[in-house]
C-alpha cells in the first residue's frame, strides 16, 4: 500500500472546492470534500488506476465527478497529489505544474 502526499497546491484546492460550495450549503461541501478524499484514498490500493498524464507514466490523472485528480507516482510507496481542479480548467496554468511543491 502507497502513502498519499498532498502538495500545497492541492490542499489550497480542496479548500477552494469547500468555500465555494459552501457558499450555498455547507453540507454539500462537506459531502463533496469527503467524496473526493474518498476516491483519493482508492489510490492506496491501486496507485495506477488513473490514465496516464500527458504522456508521462508517472503522472497520472484520476478523473471523479466534474474533477481532474492530478497526481504523481514518486515511488511504489508513495504517491503526491498535486492538484484537484475542475475539468473546466485547463491544467496548463496551474501553479502545481510551475514548481512541484
Amino acid at each position: 500500500m502507497v502513502k498519499i502526499i498532498f502538495s500545497r497546491s492541492a490542499k489550497r484546492d480542496l479548500k477552494e472546492i469547500f468555500d465555494f460550495i459552501k457558499r450555498d450549503s455547507i453540507r454539500y461541501a462537506v459531502l463533496e470534500k469527503q467524496h473526493i478524499i474518498e476516491a483519493i484514498d482508492k489510490l492506496l490500493l491501486h496507485p495506477e488506476k488513473g490514465k496516464v498524464f500527458e504522456g508521462n507514466p508517472a503522472y497520472r490523472e484520476l478523473v471523479f465527478r466534474n474533477y481532474r485528480i492530478i497526481y504523481r507516482i514518486v515511488s511504489d510507496v508513495q504517491l503526491r497529489i498535486l492538484t484537484i481542479q475542475h475539468h473546466a480548467r485547463s491544467a496548463g496554468n496551474n501553479p502545481a505544474f510551475k514548481d512541484d511543491e
